[in-house]
């Protein structure tokens, strides 16, 4: 009998759009043989079934079912591919599990810690984990800009401290440019993280959990013709995504061990993609995405086809993973 899954897609967050363009990929590629897909979308104003040409119908949060024609829809799955708040934070996964409805990102805390950039760290530092020095604010702190050049040194890199997608961030290469590119930050959250720079090649890692075991997929360099991979790097062409990385086996081996280990010791379920640097020749953590963009040109399913594994198997193997979980 088919399974009834809700992709879920949206949010609150300034990613609404792009959460939107990976629901509808995994809706196109689910296997029709297997499950009957409904698109809901998660938005401020509601939770609303999304049929194909458009029609709306609210969902219901008691219990997350679909009214339709008179009988009530049960769903048997979520498929969350909501980026930021309230899919990537931790809180749709704590509202599943209470009401007992399997999804496939990972638990609620895993998503609420690696979502905060500087809990994460925090959490991964005693363990050895290589990452950039880092200096932390508030929304009310006083600024001390010679404090913050002191600690990080310039360029340095200003990050909203829960925000994806690159929104909230800049780079910062004089003391003049801190307090604009601070400000910028803060519309995005009330907690920053200022980073030090990493010279070096860039690149990502999927790691999933397919056929029962964690998985790392072939890592991906990324080549932006921006000063960093921002949001014009990652969504308007502006970078260059290389599958598998110009890295040798060494360097590939090692930071693949290094994204296997850091997706370990977080107890982490699902799809990740994690972010490094090769600043002298040691790859550093920069941060971990528990939903990652799932379009056609994102990075994960790039790494997945290069894998061998098509789109259809690789979100048939998400939804059986949450159901045996």
């Amino acid at each position: 009998m088919k399974k009834n899954i809700a992709i879920l897609m949206g949010g609150y967050s300034s990613e609404f759009d792009i959460s939107i363009q990976s629901g509808n990929v995994v809706y196109k590629h689910l296997d029709r043989d297997k499950y009957h897909p409904f698109r809901v979308h998660i938005a401020k104003d509601g939770w609303y079934y999304v049929t194909d040409d458009n029609q709306k119908y609210s969902v219901d949060k008691n219990d997350f079912s679909l009214t339709l024609n008179g009988s009530k829809i049960k769903f048997d799955a979520a498929f969350n591919t909501v980026h930021g708040t309230p899919g990537e934070d931790g809180l749709l996964q704590a509202y599943f599990e209470l009401i007992e409805i399997p999804q496939t990102a990972c638990d609620f805390y895993q998503a609420a810690l690696t979502f905060n950039k500087r809990d994460c760290i925090s959490a991964l530092r005693p363990y050895g984990i290589p990452t950039a020095t880092n200096y932390f604010l508030n929304k009310g702190d006083v600024v001390d800009s010679k404090a913050i050049i002191d600690t990080v040194g310039l360029p340095c890199f200003v990050k909203a401290n829960k925000a994806g997608s690159s929104y909230g961030v800049s780079k910062v290469k004089s003391e003049e440019e801190l307090f604009p590119a601070i400000e910028v930050a803060y519309k995005e959250d009330d907690e920053i993280i200022i980073e030090s720079f990493l010279s070096g090649t860039e690149v990502s890692i999927g790691v999933i959990q397919y056929d029962g075991k964690d998985m790392v997929l072939p890592v991906t360099e990324i080549v932006t013709e921006n000063e960093f991979f921002d949001y014009e790097a990652k969504y308007l062409g502006k970078s260059e995504e290389i599958t598998p990385a110009r890295l040798s086996d060494h360097d590939t081996k090692k930071v693949q061990d290094l994204a296997l280990k850091i997706y370990q010791i977080l107890k982490m379920k699902g799809f990740s993609r994690s972010e490094f640097i090769f600043h002298n020749g040691e790859p550093y953590f920069v941060e971990m995405n528990t939903n990652p963009g799932l379009s056609e040109a994102s990075i994960l399913p790039q790494q997945a086809i290069t894998a061998g594994i098509s789109l259809k198997e690789l979100f048939s193997n998400a939804i059986e993973a949450c159901l045996k979980n």
